[in-house]
């Protein structure tokens, strides 16, 4: 018995229309895959830059608590030189670390004395960034700290 043969390569056109779609599936798989594996990557380059932020602000910490000419100045900006590069994951951020220092008279510290004490705060802001501003890998975090 033959077929009518309107009816031949019925079969061959269903087995290319099932092999575009899921072409066309795994194509969209792919892409979605491949978005996932960015995003994930920027949420890691986004945690290292918020530690390397984090960083800089020790080291300004450390350095208005070792150095008391730099603890009682209104610095400007200042930034880790070669001596305090990061290392590991964090090297390739660049870091920039600025300060304000402010003093306060206490005139009540010893009222029989009449001696004052002076106490001084310290606004510390600190910058991480990797990569270049309008870039899809550019990371920033800027951390600010009072002490």
């Amino acid at each position: 018995m033959r077929g009518n043969k309107y009816h031949r390569g019925f079969s061959l056109v269903s087995a290319i229309f099932l092999l575009v779609v899921l072409a066309v599936l795994g194509a969209a798989m792919v892409s979605f895959s491949t978005a996932q594996n960015q995003d994930l990557a920027m949420d890691v380059m986004g945690s290292r830059a918020y530690q390397a932020a984090n960083a800089g602000i020790e080291w300004a910490a450390y350095n208005i608590a070792v150095n008391s000419s730099v603890a009682k100045t209104a610095a400007p900006v200042f930034v880790p030189g070669t001596g305090t590069a990061l290392g590991g994951s964090l090297a390739p951020f660049t870091v920039s670390v600025g300060y304000t220092a402010a003093s306060q008279v206490d005139d009540t510290a010893y009222p029989s004395t009449g001696v004052t004490q002076t106490f001084w705060s310290h606004d510390i802001t600190a910058s991480a960034v990797y990569g270049t501003p309008g870039t899809p890998g550019y990371v920033e975090r800027v951390v600010s700290a009072k002490m």
